[in-house]
Parts: C-alpha cells; sequence; structure tokens
C-alpha cells in the first residue's frame, strides 16, 4: 500500500521521487528509494537511498536545536534568557529563547517583501528591525526570523560559527557524516537537485533565498542530509540510542514543553487537527517537523517508532501537495506498517 501510493505520486509527478524509511523499536520496516530527477546538467539521476537533500526547515531541529540544548545543558544560557541579552541589535527585550523556539515570539513569518533568489539585501539589518505582528505568548505563527536568530545567539555564546559549532558537538558525536552545510563542489553532484532557476537545475546549493543571503549556513535552513542520518537522529531522541551529547531529558523536554502545538523547536500532535499534517492516527505527543523542499520527520514516543521521508517536491515547482502527501502517506503508514 505504501510502496504502491508513493510509485503512484511519483508516476503522476506529484514528486519526482523520494528516500522513505520507516522503524519500530529496532525493527526496521522499510528503507527504500523511488524516482529520479534532473541534474543540474540536465541528465536524469537515480535517486538512492543515501542521496544527499537540501533539508530546508528541518535544520532548524537537526542543528538549530539540539545546539541550543547543548548550550543550555552545559550552563551558558536558559530558555527564559532575553534575546537581547546575546544580539544587542533586537530590539525586543521581552522576547526571549523559549519565545523563539516555540514560535510563540509574534515576529513575522518572514520578511516583507520575500526574498528572492538574487536580491541583495541585509538579512540580519532585516530582522532586526521587523515589527511584531503579536504580543509574545499570544499564539504561535512559525517563523524563520526566530530560527535565524537563534543561530546568531548560538554563534555569539559559543564563538564559532554555527556550521562548525554544530558539525564538531552535535553532527560528528552523533555520527551523522552525511550531514553538513554548505557541500563541498565535489559532493554537490549528490544531491537531489530542487528547482529549476534561470533554465537550471539548483543542486547541491541552498534553495531557501534568506539562508543563501546568509552564505548557505542560517538557524532556519542550509543543512544537507540523507535519510540514514536522520534515522540515526530519529533514534537519539527517542532514547533508542546512547549517546553523550546531551542528557535524555534535554532531549524529551523538547517535545515536551509545550505551547500550543509547539514543543522547543518541534510541531507536536495534540489532536488540533488544523495543525498538523502528520498525525490523525498517531498517539498524542508524536512530534517531529518538515522542511518546504518536501522533507520531513516524524516520531512516535509511546510506540517508538519513526518516519523518515525525504523528496525534492519543489522539483516540479513550488506549488506542490506535500501537506496531503504527508498526511495520506503517515496514516497508511501507521495502518499498514505498525504493529
Amino acid at each position: 500500500m505504501v510502496d504502491a501510493y508513493i510509485n503512484d505520486l511519483v508516476r503522476e509527478k506529484e514528486i519526482p521521487g523520494a528516500v522513505l524509511i520507516v522503524q519500530q523499536q529496532h525493527r526496521r520496516i522499510l528503507t527504500r528509494s523511488y524516482g529520479a530527477y534532473r541534474a543540474e546538467g540536465g541528465s536524469k539521476q537515480l535517486i538512492l537511498n543515501h542521496t544527499l537533500f537540501d533539508l530546508a526547515s528541518l535544520t532548524k531541529v537537526v542543528a538549530t536545536l539540539p545546539a541550543i540544548l547543548l548550550l543550555m545543558s552545559r550552563h551558558q544560557m536558559t530558555v527564559k534568557d532575553p534575546v537581547q541579552t546575546y544580539l544587542p541589535d533586537f530590539k525586543y527585550p521581552n522576547i526571549t529563547i523559549q519565545h523563539l523556539l516555540q514560535h510563540s515570539s509574534g515576529l513575522p513569518a518572514d520578511l516583507v517583501p520575500v526574498v528572492k533568489r538574487f536580491h541583495k539585501r541585509d538579512i540580519m539589518q532585516e530582522i532586526f528591525t521587523s515589527e511584531v505582528v503579536y504580543q509574545p505568548d499570544e499564539q504561535v505563527l512559525y517563523s524563520d526570523l526566530g530560527m535565524i536568530l537563534l543561530g546568531k545567539v548560538i554563534e555569539k555564546i559559543s564563538g564559532m560559527s554555527l556550521s562548525n559549532f554544530v558539525d564538531q558537538e552535535i553532527l560528528k558525536p552523533w555520527e551523522m557524516n552525511s550531514t553538513g552545510f554548505q557541500l563541498p563542489e565535489h559532493k554537490r553532484g549528490l544531491a537531489a537537485s530542487t528547482e529549476m532557476v534561470n533554465g537550471k537545475f539548483i543542486q547541491g546549493i541552498v534553495h531557501d533565498e534568506k539562508s543563501l543571503l546568509l552564505e548557505g549556513i542560517a538557524g532556519s535552513a542550509g543543512l544537507f542530509s540523507c535519510a540514514e542520518d536522520l534515522a540515526s537522529y530519529a533514534k537519539i531522541w527517542l532514547g533508542m540510542t546512547q549517546q553523550e551529547v546531551l542528557p535524555y531529558e534535554w532531549l524529551k523536554l523538547a517535545h515536551t514543553k509545550t505551547f500550543r502545538n509547539r514543543g522547543l523547536g518541534f510541531e507536536v500532535w495534540n489532536e488540533d487537527y488544523s495543525s498538523s499534517c502528520f498525525a490523525r492516527r498517531w498517539n498524542k505527543g508524536s512530534f517531529g517537523h518538515t522542511g518546504f523542499t518536501g522533507t520531513s520527520i516524524w516520531m512516535d514516543p509511546i510506540q517508538k517508532a519513526f518516519v523518515i521521508f525525504l523528496t525534492n517536491a519543489v522539483h516540479y515547482g513550488r506549488n506542490t501537495n506535500m501537506r496531503g502527501i504527508r498526511e495520506k502517506l503517515h496514516t497508511l503508514i501507521y495502518e499498514k506498517l505498525l504493529i
């Protein structure tokens, strides 16, 4: 059923292809790749299990979130700290680290006008001068801007670039060796192309325009990874793998300290159907995240089950049906594959 559904999506050109991993406890249920894409030079390339994908907003929870938790676990910061403590140019003294993590700061979702690929704009200056659209703690408004600010907070506290800090302190110890910012030129051909711009597909260079203007390193987007690395990541969050980077209670905090449907970074299933494209059948408290390019990760702490679904849906343009696709896929997986 699941295989047939994804093959149908590829055949109908809803997505060019995908890699899917489904696991429950220590039982790997499915590891499969589907479809193909056009490379930057125009050749057709099969999507394989080890194909790299532009994670887009999965960067928020794969890089930025664990880096923030690590600094907190080392007592270098707390969730209640005002952002201004670390970034004096930020003009709202009442907005805290927790507000940014839970998307409850009141900052707008994006910059206006929206950043285009060839714009020349000072992203940080625009974020610092952005006006809030709600007061903190009024509601959840998913914001790239808050996560970009968190990336800068990490740099300020650590004295390192976000890329180096995440690589040395999170990815290498977690053995996520195919994950990182700024793919070197010789690895770009291993990444599934995203969107066509000016007659050529973007391959191995970040799709997100704000991240691109920040040289591909941002708290909101910029990371490239493969499905197996994200499976390793999921096992850590579900307590299925022992590691010494972050105490498990800090990992657990990220999906249990919630404001409405948001943990510290993660979307958390609270049985509000309007807020989730994953859950429906999944246990309350399941958590995960999506990326605009077509990437997602979803984890169930009760079943100890997870789904990694990576696709480059924007290959055919930005008007994708990823929300509907994710909802149907994750429902099928829960009903047909999990015990």
